[in-house]
């Protein structure tokens, strides 16, 4: 552990007592661009909130104050060469790094040819394809686990620079949006790596930064400790105004001050700088980068600096910071010290500071002219790239047949397999196909001390459901790994490693843990490809064990929920039923180019219901296509999940007593679901019945049949009848769990009713 704290002053390098040529390694010349860019980026600020006071744009966030660290990141990293995860204060980065004053105020009017989001995101949300700078969101500090994710993929690959190849198109049919296409005998190698070219180096740097008040976010520490542990090139940069909005450091932090509290982890390169200052800040980014690349680990750059204007134009920090503190801050602003310090050595004079800030005030007139007159973005491109435009996986070329193998020389037919079997069988042969797929979670590796395995003192876990046993000891421990316990680390570093173009297939252990990592998945995962204007994608899968029917799993094992994952756009929802739904639709999900929650009932694991030999290493199956379980003319049920077997039970014990032929189709996936089966099925028997696992009110079930009293009323001759679990809590006690849970009994007297209405 390296730790540097620099005098909060601007510095000179010197030898002998004399004044060196270069400042810290900087030359004149650099000293005049830093001044230039920090100049540039006060400015804009100050344009865009006149422009805000005129009601050309609609909000405003300032990065003053922070100018001269953030010219100092970028101008020792390399653009389109290392990865940067700012946050709304990296302005002065962004325009080191190479974005123009005129796409900040593309940015600002909303205009359609605004690069960071085509008018999607507000200001100050940078995102530069072209320079690596990733597409950056408004929650705080979610950006810093995605780039401890990044940092894991560049080293992935510098391990594997095979898996970073796209691989040859064996066959044409998966053209964008190919809902026609025709079947293919096999997919070969259609999947998102063909949208997904990789660039890596081997010694690049994942700079991401973040507020003091930010380091009060649990995923801060979540990222810290995977970066330590990991020993990841990532700068993580704080930049430290005293403030998070209007409250101050010492409330947000104990003691008041971050280094302090970070000093412990190890790995890192620690430095604590003046941020107003653009020699000392330079200096440290240049330690902490040279640390990163040297494969040493993390560097933290601890970076004090100022707030000049309030927290956006939202705020008015008057109302909290009384003059003198203000006057306080006014006297190191970063702006007016440079400018001061470059009169003061002789670098440039009046005359040549006037001259360089009249020029940009002249460039940026121009900027602001161009932005006003562009044009907005036209309504009917608002669901535009909520999914990827290239791969559609509801597409007819993932309508692959079944390929069983031969019997055995005794004659024996393949022997059937669980659920678990079929979900451990196509991971296994996905890895194999597919260099880029990396599985982590709690407890998914055989075992994480590795010489156990290799003296066989262990049999290795794989997993709590051991649906990964085995993939650790065939695949290497950098492909299947055990991850700390923290669920929003697990699909926050994922997402970073979709973003550079892994496969990350991660495990939740149980759906009812999942909450942690809810604001990755609904403010991250999901949106990164429609809020960046597909610049940007993160295709990862997420698997879940979910349900109850466990007699003794009680409140917290025996949770659904999935309503909730399917009201986000962007993500991907499926619930498969038997093993080999399973093992098609896990297949679809991992070529897919958009995120999957793939949601894997823990009753169904092993159930006798549902068994099935392998389909084949192909096998796929077409999101949002429902399956006819058993045909039927005189009513129709829909269901997905655990529910399906006891729905079956119910419909053929009618049919048996009381001659109803009952339609039962299997949903398999809920976001897309397959409204056309339905609505067909509807049509014929005219009486519905839904039913779900998940309580009653508000549940998933309430939506489709509300969609069918809209659109199919006049084909019914019955009410849309519900049945689904009470509206409380799944409990331990078996006898309770019984009463709360739908039962095939429940569904049998609903199906009669509602046949007899």
């Amino acid at each position: 552990m390296a730790t540097t704290k620099t005098d909060p002053k601007l510095s000179v390098a010197s030898h002998g007592g004399r004044k060196s040529r270069t400042y810290e390694g900087l030359t004149h010349e650099q000293l005049i661009e830093a001044y230039r860019l920090m100049y540039t980026s006060r400015r804009i600020d100050d344009r865009e909130i006149l422009l805000k006071r005129q009601q050309k744009i609609f909000f405003q966030m300032s990065g003053a104050g922070h100018e001269a660290i953030g010219v100092a990141a970028g101008m020792t990293l390399k653009p389109g060469y290392d990865w940067f995860y700012p946050y709304y204060r990296d302005r002065a980065l962004c325009l080191a790094l190479g974005a123009k004053p005129v796409e900040m105020f593309l940015q600002a009017v909303g205009a359609a040819d605004d690069p960071s989001s085509g008018g999607r995101q507000m200001p100050s949300h940078w995102g530069y394809k072209r320079l690596n700078i990733v597409t950056q969101s408004s929650p705080t500090g979610s950006q810093i686990l995605q780039a401890v994710g990044c940092a894991e993929a560049g080293q992935y690959f510098a391990g594997h620079p095979k898996a970073a190849e796209i691989p040859r198109l064996e066959s044409q049919p998966f053209a964008k949006n190919a809902k026609d296409g025709a079947p293919t005998s096999g997919t070969g190698s259609l999947d998102y790596r063909q949208f997904k070219e990789v660039n890596f180096h081997g010694d690049e740097v994942v700079y991401v930064s973040l507020g003091d008040g930010t380091s009060s976010e649990g995923e801060f520490w979540e990222a810290m400790n995977a970066a330590a542990l990991s020993k990841v090139p990532v700068i993580f940069s704080v930049q430290d105004n005293g403030y998070a909005i209007s409250v101050p450091v010492e409330v947000q932090t104990a003691g008041g001050s971050i280094s302090r509290l970070v000093s412990g982890f190890p790995n890192f390169h620690f430095e604590e700088v003046d941020g107003t200052d653009p020699v000392a800040s330079t200096a440290a980014f240049q330690r902490a980068a040279q640390y990163c690349r040297g494969g040493h680990g993390p560097a933290f750059v601890h970076a004090h600096v100022i707030r000049p204007y309030s927290h956006s134009l939202s705020d008015d920090e008057r109302l909290y910071r009384p003059d003198s503190e203000r006057e306080r801050d006014a006297a190191r602003d970063p702006v007016s010290r440079t400018q001061m310090f470059l009169l003061r050595e002789g670098i440039l004079d009046e005359k040549g500071i006037n001259d360089l800030e009249k020029k940009v005030e002249e460039e940026l007139q121009v900027a602001v002219d161009q932005a006003l007159a562009a044009l907005p973005p036209a309504p009917e491109s608002i669901t535009h790239y909520v999914y990827s435009p290239d791969l559609d996986p509801t597409s007819a070329v993932f309508d692959t047949p079944a390929v069983v193998g031969p019997d055995s020389a005794d004659g024996k037919k393949p022997a059937a397999k669980t659920m678990a079997d079929l979900i451990n069988v196509t991971l296994r042969d996905e890895m194999k196909r597919d260099e880029r797929i990396v599985i982590f979670g709690e407890d998914v590796a055989d075992c994480s001390r590795e010489e156990y395995l290799k003296r066989k003192l262990v049999k290795g876990k794989g997993g709590v459901f051991k649906l990964t046993f085995g993939l650790q000891c065939e695949f290497g421990n950098d492909r299947v790994f055990n991850s700390p316990l923290a669920e929003a680390a697990i699909v926050g570093r994922a997402t970073g490693m979709a973003t550079r173009g892994l496969k990350p297939v991660v495990e939740i252990q149980f759906f009812d843990y999942i909450w942690p990592a809810m604001m990755q998945i609904r403010d991250e995962l999901s949106v990164i490809r429609w809020r960046s204007n597909n610049a940007f994608s993160c295709p990862v899968v997420i698997r879940v064990a979910i349900g109850g029917y466990l007699t003794g799993g009680a409140i917290y094992h025996s949770q659904c929920g999935e309503s909730i994952f399917t009201h986000i756009p962007g993500l991907r929802v499926v619930f498969p039923s038997n093993a080999q739904d399973a093992a098609g639709l896990l297949r679809t999900a991992i070529r897919c180019d958009d995120p999957v929650l793939f949601l894997e009932h823990k009753r169904l694991y092993r159930e006798t219901y549902g068994r099935a030999p392998y389909p084949g290493p192909d096998y796929t199956i077409p999101f949002g296509k429902a399956k006819i379980v058993q045909p039927g003319t005189d009513l129709t049920v829909i269901t997905y999940g655990a529910v399906v077997p006891r729905a079956l039970q119910a419909a053929q014990k009618l049919e048996r007593e009381h001659g109803v032929k009952v339609e039962l189709i299997d949903l398999r996936c809920l976001n897309p679901f397959d409204w056309e089966t339905i609505a067909s099925s509807v049509g014929k028997t005219n009486r519905v019945l839904v039913a779900y696992e998940d309580t009653l009110s508000w549940g998933y079930g309430a939506e489709i049949a509300a969609r069918i009293a809209d659109q199919l009323f006049d084909r019914l001759d019955a009410p849309v009848r519900r049945v689904a679990a009470a509206d409380t809590f799944v409990a331990y006690q078996p006898i309770l769990e019984e009463a709360i849970l739908p039962q095939a009994n429940d569904l049998f007297r609903a199906m009669k009713e509602l046949s007899e209405y």
